[in-house]
Order: structure tokens, then sequence, then C-alpha cells
């Protein structure tokens, strides 16, 4: 390692200072913070991430290599590495359930499950009605049911629905808020089974655009919702 003078590198101020504890020694001065890894700062190496995670999870339930190389625009042996990789701490296995969602939920990640829900789970025609630029997720939080807005088309639903199953077995809404207004267009059919069943409060994500609507959400309601931890 070669030496340098501190006098040729160092402020005059700072100098002095130094000679005040270490006058005629020789010092290693360590680097600082470590480098961060690639694609750190841009946030490159979590968009890939998240990527892969989606992969794998649409592999789980059904798509295929081929399917996914095409969709992706990756070659067949990328896909394969992505999907048989071995498990890490960036494995999470989606399931259209409430303990799925809370597990997403804890690890940061409540809004990767809400896209894995929507294109894995519910019908593609619901997708279409919904706002695309909801950025705020509330949740996993056990929900009044008389709050949400109630839909022509739900009302159908409850008279054609004999009851709701086993709740472990849905999802849980996904409840968009905005002025003032709490709807649930994606999920109709079981909206309207959990009134018919008379269910007072269900498990719920509460997602909203902008301060102005979170603001008014935490005051009315941020303090008297509960978490929920498992199901």
């Amino acid at each position: 390692m070669k030496y340098e003078n501190a006098g040729d590198i160092l402020p005059e101020a700072l100098l002095r200072e130094v000679q005040q504890y270490a006058a005629g020694k020789l010092l290693y001065i360590p680097k600082g913070a470590d480098k961060k890894a690639w694609g750190e700062a841009s946030g490159y190496r979590e968009q890939l991430i998240r990527r892969n995670r989606m992969i794998r999870n649409k592999y789980a339930h059904g798509m295929t290599v081929s399917e996914l190389a095409d969709q992706y625009c990756l070659s067949l042996d990328s896909i394969k590495k992505i999907v048989y990789a071995k498990k890490s701490e960036h494995h999470l296995t989606y399931a259209s359930t409430v303990a799925s969602a809370v597990a997403y939920a804890r690890a940061g990640l409540l809004e990767e499950w809400v896209e894995c829900c929507r294109s894995l789970t519910l019908p593609a025609r619901a997708v279409p009605e919904v706002e695309t630029s909801l950025t705020r997720y509330i949740g996993v939080v056990k929900f009044p049911i008389r709050l949400i807005q109630r839909e022509q088309e739900e009302a159908g639903a409850e008279r054609q629905t004999t009851g709701a199953r086993d709740r472990s077995e849905h999802p849980p809404l996904l409840i968009s808020y905005s002025g003032g207004q709490f709807c649930c267009p994606e999920q109709r059919e079981l909206l309207g089974a959990l009134r018919a069943s008379k269910v007072n409060a269900f498990p719920s994500i509460v997602m909203m655009e902008g301060n102005e609507d979170y603001k008014r959400f935490m005051t009315y309601y941020g303090t008297v919702l509960f978490f929920v931890d498992a199901e």
C-alpha cells in the first residue's frame, strides 16, 4: 500500500485535529460504508426479485415454462433457473387465502400479493374496472361489511349464492377507498355471499390513491380497524 503525506490530502484544520491524537504515527483509514451491491442504487435488483417471485408464483399456479418465457421475453433456460432456484428469503408462495396475504404483508409485499390475486385468482373481466394507480395499501384488517357501498350487480350475487364457504378458503376483500366511500368491484359475488350470510366483518385490504384519501382514512378509521395476525 502506498503511503501519502496527510498534509497533502487533509484540510489544515482537520490535519491539526489529527496531529493532537496521532502525530508521527502511521494510520490506516478504513473506507466508509460498503459500496452498494449491483442494482441496489437504481432499484433494478429489487425489480428483478419481484419479477422472479411473480414468475415462480405463476408457474406454481399452472403456467408453463414456455408461456412464461413468451410473457417475460426470456429464454427457456432463464425461466427454468428462476422457477427451480433454491429457496431463499425471497421465496414467498402465493395462495388465494387470508393467511397468504398476511404473510406477504409481514414481508412488506402486500402490493405484490394484490397483483398475484388479480392476475392468478380473480376473473379477468373484473380487472379493467379497477383503478391501476391505487398506491397505498392498508391491511390485512378486519373490515366492517356495512361500510362497503352496494352495487347493482352485487344484489344479484346475493340472490344466486346460497352462502359463503369456510372463510379460510377465501382471499381477503380488495376494497378501494376514494372520496370517503369504500367499494369492492372485483369480488362482488364473494361480497354478496358475505352479506347474505350476515357476516359483520371480513379480512380486507384497503387501497387508496393520494394523500387526501389517505389522511381522511387515517382520521376516521386508522385507529379503529384491527390487523389480522393469522387465519
